[in-house]
């Protein structure tokens, strides 16, 4: 009875989303959208029992930047739209999502399909637009999900954008933890699993605490995207806990006073609940 009333909340929150999509979105601003979108991934991270939590230590987060963070389930997008909201790069699969897939589509997400080198092209364009316009855009260079407690090699392609906009990178990290601080068991979104038995796999799971560490920032201008997407892998690893080839002392990311906090997007409190819902 409770996982038939979760999904049912799920599916009447996903409506609701679509319909703030196609009648509201149209008319407002960037701005706007963003308040819609953070206050609508918080709903849902509520009903799958999800909060979101900054931790101690954290860098402030820049408003206008790349951001790139390990990749573990399709949670990871609403987890960040839930803290700051970003135009997304991700696989083409995910707009087969149901009505989910709509959803991240009509919030400015970019799909890529893989080996498609016109999609790669256009997906680049379009992040160096959203990059000089002032946007907070975020991609997952992994390029796919992995197991919590591992970390795929970074693919460096779409660090370029980063670099011809003249923007700043910053590096997320994302666990996600039970009561007792372990891996929860239900995340994992890997294989031939689908996006309705990962969906169902959290509904009935415990609750579950995504934990996001921010790391400073990065000038992108002047380096190769190669170094950068090194640099980033080595840096989340470190946060991560997740043994690498990289030496600590090298996994920090070179940075300068433009890191300290920003007038316009404080810091949040550390290990505060971030993302539970209305």
């Amino acid at each position: 009875m409770l996982l038939a009333l979760r999904i049912a909340r799920v599916t009447l929150h996903l409506l609701v989303g679509m319909a703030i999509c196609a009648l509201l979105f149209p008319w407002i601003d960037r701005p706007a959208r963003e308040i819609h979108v953070r206050r609508w991934s918080r709903h849902l991270l509520a009903i799958c029992n999800v909060t979101v939590q900054i931790t101690s230590g954290s860098a402030a987060p820049k408003e206008h930047a790349l951001v790139v963070a390990n990749h573990v389930s399709w949670l990871d997008i609403f987890v960040l739209n839930a803290l700051y909201p970003c135009r997304f790069v991700a696989k083409a699969e995910i707009r087969s999502w149901p009505l989910a897939g709509w959803l991240v589509e009509q919030a400015g997400t970019v799909f890529i399909a893989r080996g498609n080198r016109r999609d790669l092209r256009k997906a680049f364009e379009g992040l160096v637009r959203a990059l000089k316009a002032g946007e907070r855009v975020a991609f997952f260079p992994e390029g796919t999900t992995a197991p919590q407690g591992t970390l795929l090699p970074f693919h460096a392609n779409l660090f370029e954008a980063a670099i011809d906009a003249k923007a700043r990178v910053q590096p997320y990290a994302i666990r996600y933890v039970d009561r007792d601080r372990q891996p929860h068991p239900a995340v994992d979104f890997v294989g031939d699993m689908t996006f309705v038995q990962s969906m169902l796999a959290i509904l009935r799971g415990g609750p579950i605490r995504a934990r996001v560490t921010i790391l400073r920032s990065m000038k992108a201008e002047g380096q190769h995207r190669r170094q950068l997407a090194e640099t980033t892998e080595a840096a989340i690893r470190l946060a991560l806990g997740i043994a690498g080839d990289t030496p600590a002392d090298e996994a920090l990311p070179q940075t300068d006073a433009d890191d300290e906090p920003q007038a316009d997007d404080e810091p949040q409190a550390d290990d505060e609940p971030e993302a539970r819902s209305a």
